[in-house]
């Protein structure tokens, strides 16, 4: 079966960490969309690592890892992300990391384009990570982009300068000037061929050979569920299904091969970028939030938006996703609080309430409606069972699984992958 890990919230939930926690339990682990946009942490031995675009199995010596037709890959931030595990940790991924054929690749005028598309939207830009994801998924809907297996074709070449062609007339459009290319290009080209060096398959067969032999995969999401294509708070969204459904058609595997779906959500919430926030706190409680996580976007650097846990937004996810399992991040950072605050509904502009996701959250005003649940103002350091946790951290546990209907089976308690609880 394919167990899916994702991420419930904007993104940013933990999703590294856990993936790598459960890989143990895996022979397989495959990102099926998404691209260097995400940033998987990962910190154990005092090291603390990001991953990109490469699974977070990458650190369990006896798992295949699978880059899936859904992603959408940079070969030059590839080479940088493979270097970087070389020089830290001496690993050779070439015999146990596979790329798709299918996985559409990112050239040097998608970043370009990203950059003249958001600074052309003004105060109304989204909040891209300006890494040219949203050009490259444009390309592949509009049947003219590249994938990987097209580097191992001999009219490459020919190839990349008919899109190049194309995006110079979209920059000429957008009066975005194209400066040092040429120097660009080469390290992409240099790139590509260091990609040659790995196992580049049609990973959909691949998949399947290790489902019909009895292994068991883990399909590992990037961004959040709020940030979904068609599910979340459009146009601030990244381009991708980032939901369940997405595992499907980004690895090529029949919906009825789908088994667990672990959905991750922070204690409580934050999000990078542009786009519709509820529980935002904008004042002193959003800022202590906010340096008590360590929060800043592990891919942009970009400081997070910080707020209290928003009920009707994840049972809205883990509803989209057929949660089976819930796992709670960083319940550590509300050690420092007394009281925490839980949104359980909206009050829309005309007085009336919902406990559902408004179609136009972007455009109307959305006030929270919150309850006060008592905290456990202490630190969780060294507890490693759940029985031990203190009593009002179980009764939060136990408030957001009557809420949402959906059992919570891991509590992490602080970055490091030692110390997450099982319950």
């Amino acid at each position: 079966m394919v167990d899916i890990l994702l991420g419930l919230q904007w993104g940013d939930e933990g999703k590294g960490k856990i993936v790598d926690v459960l890989a143990p339990n895996y022979e397989v682990v495959a990102r099926f969309q998404g691209g260097p946009n995400a940033g998987h942490t990962l910190e154990f031995d005092g090291i603390k690592h990001v991953l990109h675009q490469i699974p977070s199995g990458v650190f369990r010596k006896d798992c295949s890892n699978v880059i899936g037709n859904g992603v959408v890959l940079d070969p030059v931030i590839f080479k940088k992300e493979i270097d970087s595990l070389t020089e830290k940790f001496g690993m050779d991924l070439t015999g146990n990391l596979v790329i798709s054929t299918k996985a559409s690749i990112i050239i040097p005028t998608h970043r370009l384009l990203d950059a003249a598309q958001e600074k052309a939207k003004g105060k109304d830009k989204i909040g891209s990570t300006l890494k040219g994801i949203g050009p490259t998924y444009t390309d592949k809907v509009g049947r003219r982009g590249l994938r990987v297996g097209d580097i191992l074709s001999s009219s490459f070449k020919e190839k990349y300068r008919n899109l190049v062609e194309i995006h110079s007339q979209q920059l000429d459009y957008l009066n975005y000037e194209i400066e040092g290319l040429e120097e660009v290009e080469k390290i992409f080209f240099e790139a590509c061929e260091f990609l040659k060096t790995f196992k580049i398959t049609e990973t959909e067969y691949e998949i399947n050979e290790h489902l019909s032999k009895g292994k068991k995969v883990l399909a590992e999401g990037a961004q959040g569920s709020l940030l979904d294509i068609d599910f979340g708070s459009y146009p601030f969204v990244t381009s991708s299904s980032t939901t369940a459904s997405g595992v499907c058609a980004g690895l090529g595997v029949a919906p009825g091969k789908i088994g667990e779906v672990y959905g991750i959500f922070k204690a409580y919430c934050t999000r990078v970028g542009s786009g519709p926030f509820p529980t935002e706190l904008e004042d002193a409680t959003g800022e202590l939030m906010r340096k008590e996580g360590n929060e800043f976007g592990a891919t942009t650097g970009r400081p997070r938006r910080c707020g209290w846990l928003d009920i009707p937004a994840l049972k809205y996810t883990v509803m989209l996703n057929g949660v089976t399992q819930l796992v709670m991040m960083k319940a550590d950072v509300l050690n420092i609080f007394k009281e925490l605050e839980v949104c359980t509904g909206y009050e829309l502009a005309d007085g009336s309430t919902t406990d559902q996701m408004p179609f136009d959250i972007c455009d109307i005003k959305v006030t929270p409606i919150y309850e006060t649940v008592k905290g456990w103002n202490c630190s969780l350091e060294g507890i490693t069972d759940f029985n031990e946790l203190p009593a009002e951290l179980k009764d939060y546990v136990s408030y957001i699984e009557k809420k949402v209907g959906v059992k919570i089976t891991y509590v992490s308690t602080s970055p490091d992958r030692t110390a997450t609880i099982r319950r």
